[in-house]
């Protein structure tokens, strides 16, 4: 696989940023980013579920997480389902929400990319007091943690991780 360089991966963070925020106020759920506490590697305090999508093909390999604390997981899945969903961590339906918003955000942003022959993979839900991702440690792979804040209330993080 060719090496992904920084420019490439800078422009997918930045898009992948801007799509979870336009598809996110197209759903009722206003964010914003938290510049100041955007890092490398993963920083997500306090999060208690997840929604992890592939991305593979068109050399293109990584990781899409998005990971809610509890008022952010309440306040998205509140405005996604229009107020039908009662949010919980113990129901699959509810959890659904953050899988598809995971979905959303990718497709839209794989698109907006231009990028061709990439496939993302179903979400993977995942639930649980103070769940953290570990990032993966081998060469060439870079990840980012953006943090947003939720106009509803609580923090929503995007973690990208790409090989390149």
């Amino acid at each position: 696989m060719r090496s992904m360089g920084a420019e490439k991966i800078a422009a997918l963070v930045n898009t992948f940023g801007m799509s979870l925020i336009s598809v996110s106020k197209e759903m009722g759920v206003q964010l914003s980013l938290v510049k100041s506490e955007v890092a490398q590697g993963v920083n997500t305090s306090g999060s208690c579920c997840a929604a992890l999508v592939g991305v593979v093909g068109g050399g293109l390999q990584g990781t899409i997480v998005v990971m809610l604390d509890e008022p952010g997981f309440g306040a998205v899945v509140t405005a996604m389902s229009g107020g039908m969903i009662q949010p919980s961590l113990e129901d699959p339906v509810s959890m659904s929400v953050i899988g598809e918003l995971t979905n959303m955000v990718s497709g839209r942003a794989l698109i907006q990319s231009s990028l061709q022959g990439v496939d993302v993979t179903p979400p993977q839900i995942i639930t649980g007091a103070g769940i953290r991702t570990i990032p993966t440690q081998s060469p060439g792979i870079r990840t980012f943690t953006l943090p947003f804040r939720v106009a509803q209330g609580g923090t929503l993080y995007l973690i990208l991780s790409f090989h390149g």
